[in-house]
């Protein structure tokens, strides 16, 4: 398992100091981003696809540093129904992007559709106890699973797997709905990434979550959670949400859509890894992904606003870095006494 950095949290450094950094933290992995919510900063994609010279120079920023290009991330919606977003359009290029890389694993999310023909809004439907509520369910899986058969099909053909975000606002968000995708699409590159952080909110645990979807886990993220004392008021399902103002610059999400603020006591908040749950939890995930998913590797992805970009890094990779030091002498331990 090679433990590794989603390099959006140093999208404010080129390539080559972003590597650094993961190499003085004194971890081997990269995921690296192609497009969706945010633009390709550390992949030159024209340049490495039409060029030879091109993409060996860029593969050679990785192995000179002893880091592995362990994934492409094109997170994003690739179902919305508003044309002016580009996200299925970048998903089905990141699959031939990542085989020309030598890549064989690309994330994104599963993406939502509208809740009716014609719509373009995407819709999530959290409960589904009026009948209403299935109908538009019953639509939106009738738009997802030709498209998810699709890329099953491209990414067959490349020799890559694609592993969903199980990531609430989508279709799939969880691991039930994350086999119904793979088995009413029928599906053999398509699987999980194993992002423990939404499911901590949804009061889901990732132990269980791992054990029960095996090895259809082909690639995960290591992002934590902490839940607040505001959740006793406004629960997980927090809406307390407000639009940045134009003159601050919001986050660009595509098609003219951006993030939203935060809640200030918010019921919940991502945090380094290692600061809502206790290193014996990462210890218990890094053992069960390792023996679960054999070969599948974990990326931190950081958004822990308290902390600064190399801070909260350093926190992860710390947690991160024992973690997988515990399962080694387990494994050497149990090694000495067979």
């Amino acid at each position: 398992m090679k433990l590794g950095v989603y390099t959006a949290i140093l999208h404010d450094r080129d390539l080559p100091a972003a590597l650094d950094v993961i190499a003085g933290l004194g971890l081997d992995g990269a995921e690296v981003n192609v497009g969706g919510f945010l633009p390709a900063t550390h992949l030159p994609i024209d340049e490495v696809m039409a060029s030879d010279v091109a993409r060996d120079e860029y593969l050679a920023l990785f192995a000179d540093r002893g880091i592995a290009l362990t994934a492409l991330n094109c997170n994003g919606n690739p179902l919305h129904p508003d044309p002016s977003v580009t996200h299925r359009a970048d998903l089905l290029a990141a699959i031939p992007i990542a085989a020309r890389l030598g890549v064989d694993r690309v994330i994104t999310m599963s993406g939502a559709p509208a809740n009716q023909p014609n719509g373009l809004r995407p819709a999530w439907v959290v409960n589904p106890w009026n009948s209403v509520d299935l109908d538009s369910l019953d639509h939106q899986w009738s738009v997802a699973v030709p498209f998810w058969r699709e890329v099953d099909r491209l990414a067959a053909d490349h020799g890559v797997t694609v592993g969903i975000e199980m990531h609430p606002q989508n279709i799939v968000f969880n691991p039930s709905t994350l086999v119904r995708l793979v088995e009413q699409s029928r599906a053999t590159n398509v699987g999980a990434e194993m992002d423990p952080s939404h499911l901590f909110w949804q009061q889901i645990d990732p132990i269980a979550a791992l054990e029960f979807l095996g090895e259809l886990v082909v690639t995960a993220a290591a992002k934590d959670v902490r839940i607040n004392e505001a959740v006793r008021i406004h629960g997980v399902l927090d809406d307390r949400f407000r639009r940045v103002p134009a003159e601050d610059d919001p986050l660009p999400l595509g098609g003219g859509y951006t993030l939203c603020e935060w809640p200030e006591d918010s019921a919940w908040d991502f945090v380094a890894v290692g600061r809502g749950h206790d290193q014996e939890f990462w210890n218990r995930f890094v053992a069960t992904l390792a023996r679960t998913a054999p070969g599948v590797d974990l990326a931190i992805e950081h958004e822990d606003a308290s902390l600064g970009r190399i801070e909260g890094l350093e926190v992860a990779a710390a947690t991160l870095r024992a973690a997988l030091d515990a399962v080694s002498s387990e494994a050497s331990a149990n090694r000495a006494g067979q």
